[in-house]
């Protein structure tokens, strides 16, 4: 029997981050991963999760714990997709370290992905940006910062993380002003800044003082800005913003929605769905292809470009005399 502790320990302490180079959100969702298969495991077999052994992780195993998790979590069928590649990925790499592992490794990588419905992305209409961009109260410290890391958000499409993690010293607000980006899969890219988001980042900068985390936006208590805390500001402005904004009552927006809202509004744009991968930090263009499904100008183009058949056009006869007096006999008053 193999011990499964110092597997997963070398797996997401060195191989993961070191020698894939995972970033840190993707090693902490691995991990939450082995997390819940851990428990699930436990109980299961009854041993702690220290004392599970290699062997007892095999397909049957995986294939309930994908089970559980969709229908006793009530977890989406892409979650689930998503905690198979993380074990598919664990499996990988043990199969160069355990060889007596071999058949059990090939028969979890048999486990089929679960096809699911891929829904249009929600985007907010630029009415609704403006409102909530309007929201902030600028006779405040709060307020300031609020406006710019709002405004960042959407004219950069930045990720959540990418936001929270920006450090002051990758922000350039002198004449061409701009953002040094690291992004996803540790990819970097540089991002112009209009006027405006330029602007509000200024007047943030300018009272931010000193605190001692290098991050752009921090805290009331000078400590760096994170996901939850901002997730809770823009739940708040939404709130707010939905009394001169009928549209977003009872609406629940995401941070990512607001990377979707700029990409949207950058494809309508530039009509050019190899520009706004550039701008999204997309590893690969097809990934921003899926905007195009959410773009209704896309298929009038094509509709509008299209000659429709010409068809022959007739006059209905009715049947018999019966049918015909009824579409000849006047309204009754």
């Amino acid at each position: 029997m193999t011990a499964i502790a110092p597997l997963i320990t070398s797996y997401l302490r060195e191989h993961l981050p070191v020698e894939k180079g995972a970033s840190a959100n993707t090693c902490d969702a691995y991990a939450y991963t082995f997390r819940l298969l851990f428990e699930f495991a436990s109980r299961r077999s009854g041993a702690r999760p220290s004392q599970i052994h290699l062997e007892q992780i095999d397909m049957p195993m995986v294939v309930a714990f994908l089970d559980h998790i969709q229908d006793g979590r009530g977890n989406a069928a892409s979650t689930r997709n998503a905690r198979l590649a993380a074990i598919r990925s664990f499996m990988r790499f043990v199969e160069y370290r355990v060889p007596s592992a071999l058949a059990q490794v090939r028969q979890i990588h048999a486990i089929p992905s679960k096809r699911h419905e891929t829904p249009l992305i929600k985007h907010l209409r630029i009415d609704e940006i403006r409102a909530i961009l309007n929201t902030p109260d600028l006779s405040s410290r709060m307020g300031v910062r609020d406006r710019a890391m709002l405004h960042l958000c959407f004219a950069g499409a930045l990720r959540v993380s990418e936001l929270v993690s920006l450090p002051v010293a990758n922000v350039s607000l002198q004449a061409a002003p701009s953002i040094w980006v690291r992004g996803k899969g540790r990819k970097e890219r540089c991002l112009p800044l209009w006027k405006e988001t330029a602007k509000d980042l200024r007047a943030w900068m300018a009272i931010r003082g000193d605190p001692p985390a290098p991050e752009l936006f921090v805290s009331a208590t000078g400590r760096a800005m994170t996901r939850a805390g901002f997730e809770f500001v823009l739940g708040k402005h939404v709130a707010q913003a939905a009394a001169v904004c009928s549209s977003l009552k009872g609406r629940h927006v995401s941070p990512h929605q607001l990377r979707h809202s700029c990409a949207f509004y950058l494809l309508q744009a530039t009509r050019d769905v190899r520009k706004v991968s550039l701008w999204l930090g997309h590893a690969d263009v097809r990934t921003t292809e899926v905007y195009l499904r959410v773009d209704p100008s896309e298929k009038l183009e094509a509709l509008e470009a299209a000659v429709p058949p010409a068809l022959r056009r007739g006059k209905f006869k009715p049947p018999d005399a019966l049918i015909a007096s009824l579409f000849d006999e006047p309204p009754r008053r």
